[in-house]
């Protein structure tokens, strides 16, 4: 058995990156074996690899090495087919000095789910795909942000605070629209008037599919705030918290739209929800876009 405990040579980017890694999907996702080898127990799988991650990780890629263990269910030459995605997905992502797990684990959870899909499309067409949809609703009120206390919320904005948004670029698939905006917060109940002003003065995002939230505040005495709200789409809370937790993204709340159009995305919208909700932070500065010594484009933090 593997502890989620931590090599004594561990670096610090490695560290917190496995830290937030387990802290959405589970904590026991990434434990560590021996010396720089790492078991990855794969999410919503039942297949776990070995991975070993060399001293100057992320200057230098990890390696898969194979597969640890398979499922009892698993079927026959599915186990080294995942291990080719991860190895395939890997060598996509990684970019020298940036951390690349969650990347990984976001691509590959949508390659695998769309060969799911596509195995299973006569069951996908009578129960929906699997994605949550909803025609027209009561945004606010269903909202799990606000257990009853909206008008506490309205009251801040009414004494004169304005929220201050930074939009994302829109995203279109298959008819259905995303769009991200942030802002700035430094309380749990400024973040709580922010959303209710929102829903109330924007008919639109009030009754588009989903509004999904996630936020992060430090507050006075060094206490912490951090929490997300799928809103019907499952699970897409979490992503967009862990997206923060990797930009190290504080202060800050986020607000993911979603306009459904009539076609199932699968798990290509988890994707374009991180995307939209990673370029707002952008845009809104919180982090920034350096250039690489390879051309590319480097995370930083602002």
């Amino acid at each position: 058995m593997f502890e989620p405990v931590f090599a004594d040579n561990m670096s610090e980017d490695l560290q917190n990156e496995v830290e937030a890694i387990n802290s959405i999907y589970g904590s026991s996702t990434i434990a560590h074996s021996s010396e720089n080898t790492y078991i990855l127990s794969l999410p919503q799988q039942s297949t776990s690899l070995r991975l070993q991650f060399p001293i100057n990780y992320p200057q230098a890629p990890l390696s898969v090495l194979g597969t640890q263990k398979s499922g009892n269910s698993t079927r026959k030459g599915d186990a080294s087919h995942l291990l080719d995605i991860v190895r395939d997905v890997l060598a996509k992502v990684f970019r020298p000095g940036e951390v690349c797990l969650f990347d990984l684990l976001e691509e590959v959870g949508a390659l695998v789910g769309e060969e799911d899909e596509q195995e299973q499309e006569p069951d996908s067409a009578a129960n929906g795909g699997h994605e949550d949809i909803t025609d027209g609703k009561d945004t606010l009120a269903e909202h799990k942000f606000f257990p009853e206390q909206n008008d506490r919320g309205l009251g801040i904005l009414l004494s004169g605070e304005q929220p201050s948004w930074t939009l994302s670029e829109v995203i279109s698939e298959k008819k259905s629209v995303f769009i991200a905006r942030c802002a700035n917060v430094t309380s749990l109940n400024q973040a709580r008037s922010f959303l209710t002003h929102l829903l109330t003065t924007d008919k639109k995002v009030a009754k588009a599919t989903h509004n999904i939230t996630a936020w992060r505040i430090r507050g006075d005495h060094d206490v912490t705030f951090q929490d997300c709200d799928d809103d019907g789409e499952t699970a897409a809370g979490g992503r967009v918290l862990h997206l923060m937790q990797l930009m190290d993204v504080w202060g800050v709340m986020v607000v993911v739209t979603r306009w459904y159009g009539g076609v199932h995305l699968g798990p290509d919208r988890f994707r374009i929800i991180s995307s939209v909700a990673r370029d707002a932070f952008v845009r809104a500065g919180y982090v920034k876009e350096q250039a690489s010594s390879d051309g590319g484009k480097k995370k930083g933090k602002k």
